[in-house]
């Protein structure tokens, strides 16, 4: 079992930054990679970004790609989003998740709220 907590979420401006963060505990040793969702009102939960644990290796959806930096931490099994540039349309619940291997993802965080006003 992997226990996943988001902290970091609020509201900001348009142009603004946030970082969230993403703490693991439990299992994490087995972890293949960490990965930040995102869902918006009305909208199905779509991929953000990604984080190779062995490796470091990065992964963005388009849409943040120049503006956001997903980030580790190994010896605090800690996950970063660092979010620049923010947009209205960035406002979401975002989620922090991990898997043991590729392929779906297998826990999940309770999730942070993230509010850009124009």
């Amino acid at each position: 079992q992997v226990q996943l907590v988001e902290s970091g979420g609020g509201l900001v401006q348009a142009g603004g930054s946030l970082r969230l963060s993403c703490a693991a505990s439990g299992r994490t040793f087995s972890s293949y990679s960490m990965g930040w969702f995102r869902q918006a009102p009305g909208k199905e939960r779509e991929f953000v970004a990604a984080i190779r644990w062995s490796g470091g290796s990065t992964y963005y959806a388009d849409s943040v790609k120049g503006r956001f930096t997903i980030s580790r931490d190994n010896a605090k099994n800690t996950v970063y989003l660092q979010m620049n540039d923010l947009k209205p349309e960035d406002t979401a619940v975002y989620y922090c998740a991990s898997r043991y291997r590729p392929g779906p993802y297998d826990y999940w965080g309770q999730g942070t709220q993230v509010t850009v006003s124009s």
